[in-house]
C-alpha cells in the first residue's frame, strides 16, 4: 500500500504542477481576451432560445436576449406547446421586445430530447436573411455587449463555429449551488486556445451557410444533445471551434442535493454517450485523484496502528487539494477580468471556487461512475434513455 501511494503521490504532484501551468495559460489568455477590441464583423444575426418550464428568473433572462447593443439581430423562441407555463412568460417577453421576436410552437418531441425538437423548429422556421445563427440557453444572462462580441469571432473564415460557457453564480446561502459553482467552472476552464474545445449549447454561433452545408438538422434527428452533435460534425471536417472565454454567460440556477446529482450526472452520462474519449479522460484523471487521497489516508491509518512514522502520509496527501485550490485561485483570477461587472459579486463568492475545489473531483468520480452504468437521464422534468448519439427514447414526460 505504500509503494502505491508514492507511486500515486509523485504521479499526482507531476499533474498538479501541470493543471498549475495551465491554469497560469487560461489566466493569461482571459486577459488578453478580455483586453482586445472585437472584429467590426456584424453580420444579420438569429438568434435562436429553446424554452421548456418555469425557472427561477426566467423572465429577466428571456428579456436579456432580446436587449442586446448589435444592429441586426432577431430573436427566436422556441417551446413544445401553449400548454406549457412558460408560455405565457414568452407571449410577454414577445410582446415588450424591441428587437423583432418570434415565438415558435414546435409540438412534442417524440425520438429526440425537447431541446433539439424545439431548436429543429425554430431553424426551420428561419427565413433566407439571417447569415449566423447563435443558439442560447434561457437559464443564463448575457450583457448588452455579450452578441457582438460573441460573432465578432466568426470574421474568420477558418474558423468553423464559436462557443462560450456557463459561469454558474451560487444561488443564496446554498451548499448545492455553491458546489454547482465549483464543478461547472472546471469545465469551463478546460475549454481554450487547443483542439480539444466542444459546442455548448447556451452558446454557440455558426455561420447559416456553414450549418446547412454541415446538414446539421439531419444530424440532430434522433439525438438527445445539440451541442455534441454539431461538435462531431466541425471535428469530422476539420473545422476549428473558436472558445470565446471573454463571452462567458453568468448564470444563477438554485440547486438543492437532488437536482444538483440530477444536472451533473446528466452531464458526464451525454458525455459518455457522445464524447466517450472526454469521458474516459475526465473519469481516469479524478480517479487518481480520489485513489491518491484515500489510499494516503489509510497508508496513515495502517502506519499509526503499528506505530510506524506515519504524518508524512497525511501531509503528502493535503498537497493535491492545495493544487486543486490553487487552481481555483487563478480561474476566480481569470474571470474577475472576464466579469469586470460582476465584480463584487465574484469576491463576496471567491471561497466557493477556491474552498470547494478540492471536493469537485470526488463528484465527477462519482458522476463518471454513474454515467458507466446507465444511459437514462431526466432533463426539465422528462425521462430519456440514451441509446446511441442518434437514438433517443422518451420514457416518461
Amino acid at each position: 500500500m505504500i509503494t502505491l501511494f508514492y507511486f500515486l503521490i509523485v504521479e499526482q504532484i507531476l499533474q498538479g504542477f501541470y493543471s498549475l501551468w495551465q491554469g497560469l495559460q487560461w489566466l493569461k489568455m482571459a486577459r488578453r481576451r478580455a483586453s482586445v477590441a472585437p472584429a467590426l464583423y456584424a453580420p444579420r444575426v438569429a438568434v435562436i432560445c429553446p424554452v421548456k418550464g418555469l425557472e427561477e428568473d426566467l423572465e429577466a433572462n428571456l428579456l436579456a436576449l432580446t436587449q442586446f447593443d448589435y444592429p441586426q439581430y432577431e430573436i427566436f423562441f422556441a417551446i413544445a406547446t401553449a400548454e406549457d407555463p412558460a408560455y405565457r412568460v414568452l407571449e410577454r417577453v414577445v410582446a415588450a421586445s424591441k428587437r423583432p421576436a418570434h415565438l415558435v410552437r414546435a409540438g412534442r418531441a417524440l425520438d429526440c430530447s425537447d431541446k433539439v425538437h424545439n431548436l429543429t423548429a425554430a431553424v426551420g422556421q428561419l427565413g433566407d436573411q439571417f447569415d449566423v445563427l447563435v443558439f442560447a440557453d434561457s437559464d443564463g444572462r448575457p450583457p448588452r455587449r455579450w452578441l457582438g462580441r460573441f460573432v465578432a469571432s466568426l470574421a474568420d473564415n477558418n474558423i468553423g463555429a464559436v462557443t462560450t460557457f456557463r459561469w454558474l453564480l451560487p444561488k443564496g446561502n446554498g451548499f448545492w449551488s455553491a458546489l454547482a459553482a465549483a464543478w461547472s467552472a472546471s469545465a469551463a476552464t478546460y475549454l481554450g486556445e487547443g483542439k480539444r474545445n466542444f459546442c455548448w449549447g447556451g452558446g454557440t454561433a455558426i455561420k447559416r451557410q456553414r450549418f446547412d452545408e454541415l446538414r446539421i438538422l439531419n444530424s440532430w434527428k434522433g439525438a438527445a444533445s445539440d451541442d455534441y452533435v454539431l461538435t462531431r460534425a466541425l471535428q469530422n471536417n476539420g473545422l476549428r471551434i473558436a472558445f470565446a472565454p471573454e463571452c462567458l454567460i453568468p448564470s444563477s440556477p438554485a440547486f438543492n442535493f437532488k437536482s444538483f446529482l440530477e444536472f451533473t450526472n446528466r452531464q458526464l452520462i451525454i458525455t459518455r454517450i457522445y464524447a466517450p474519449r472526454l469521458w474516459w479522460t475526465a473519469f481516469v484523471g479524478h480517479l487518481f485523484y480520489c485513489a491518491t487521497i484515500f489510499v494516503g489516508i489509510a497508508a496513515w491509518f495502517v502506519s499509526s496502528m503499528t506505530g510506524s512514522p506515519s504524518v508524512q502520509f497525511l501531509v503528502l496527501a493535503l498537497i493535491l487539494p492545495i493544487f486543486a485550490s490553487v487552481r481555483g485561485v487563478l480561474r476566480l483570477v481569470a474571470v474577475l477580468e472576464l466579469l469586470p461587472d460582476l465584480r463584487e459579486q465574484l469576491l463576496s463568492d471567491g471561497w466557493v471556487w477556491v474552498l470547494l475545489a478540492p471536493l469537485v473531483p470526488f463528484v465527477y468520480l462519482y458522476n463518471s461512475l454513474v454515467a458507466m452504468f446507465t444511459r437514462k437521464i431526466t432533463w426539465r422534468g422528462i425521462r430519456y434513455e440514451l441509446i446511441s448519439p442518434l437514438r433517443t427514447r422518451i420514457i416518461a414526460r
